[in-house]
């Protein structure tokens, strides 16, 4: 590589091409004037204006994020929780610790048949937002736990320790000592549990009733039987958008935290080389 530098950069470029150049070309296609994805004719956002005019595309949206918000904020409560238990020792912390991390590793139709078999045959829930709901946070919990434990597990037990000795109750040492240490990866939970929501196709799947259908179970079923239409390309083309969108956002916010961080620490040197 010192010898011959440019291989790291053809290497680089090749791997980005075959990364990001069909996304590109996807979103180069949905502003197609016609319905053909191998080459362009003209430029138009026509397409667009049908997939927002869809209420069926837009049902399932509405579905999915409900769905996806609502998975998310029970499995980020239940998974922090569990997290904090699981930072003391007891009786049985290795089973507790086994029994919350295997969902990582069952195969996702596993996972549909027994949540499937679970609400119908046994507690007689309805297909629906019901058990898609308690199949979501079956499967995003494990990485809300694994994600905060991984924080909690690497906390300084001194510093609650300090803020009881200097008077402070265990709401207010929590409140002030230990949710700021931990909010990021409680924030960085969440944000893996409604990604995991969102794009789930194999569980929902199963679980779909009528009228409950999720968007990336419909965008599938359409895809499987017209093909990828124009209007799944631009639906596709937003989905990136968004979520290049929310990422830019998050990289600026967390940059803009290590400099406020950073601006308090700064001062306190310059004050103490005046003095």
């Amino acid at each position: 590589m010192r010898r011959r530098p440019w291989v790291l950069g053809a290497s680089a470029f090749g791997v980005l091409a075959f990364l990001y150049a069909p996304i590109l070309w996807l979103a180069a296609v949905s502003f197609n004037e016609s319905r053909s994805l191998s080459r362009i004719t003209g430029l138009s956002t026509k397409w667009y204006g049908e997939l927002f005019a869809d209420d069926r595309v837009m049902s399932a949206l509405a579905l999915t994020l409900r769905l996806a918000l609502a998975s998310a904020a029970i499995a980020t409560v239940i998974g922090a929780l569990a997290a904090f238990g699981l930072r003391r020792a007891f009786p049985g912390r290795g089973a507790w610790t086994v029994l919350l991390s295997l969902p990582l590793v069952v195969p996702e139709v596993v996972l549909g048949v027994a949540v499937l078999g679970f609400c119908v045959k046994l507690a007689g829930i309805p297909l629906g937002f019901g058990a898609l709901l308690i199949a979501h946070v079956a499967f995003t919990l494990s990485y809300v736990v694994v994600v905060v434990r991984a924080r909690v597990s690497g906390l300084d037990s001194r510093l609650e320790e300090a803020a009881a000795d200097l008077g402070a109750s265990p709401l207010v040492a929590f409140r002030t000592v230990t949710w700021p240490l931990v909010a990021p990866a409680v924030g960085a939970g969440a944000a893996f549990a409604f990604l995991l929501s969102f794009d789930d196709v194999v569980t929902s799947s199963y679980l779909t009733g009528v009228g409950s259908t999720t968007l990336p179970v419909y965008v599938y079923a359409q895809a499987g039987k017209r093909g990828v239409s124009p209007e799944i390309v631009a639906l596709s083309t937003l989905m990136v958008g968004v979520s290049a969108a929310l990422l830019v956002a998050g990289v600026l916010f967390t940059a803009w935290r290590a400099r406020r961080a950073a601006v308090p620490s700064s001062t306190f040197v310059a004050a103490a080389g005046d003095h």
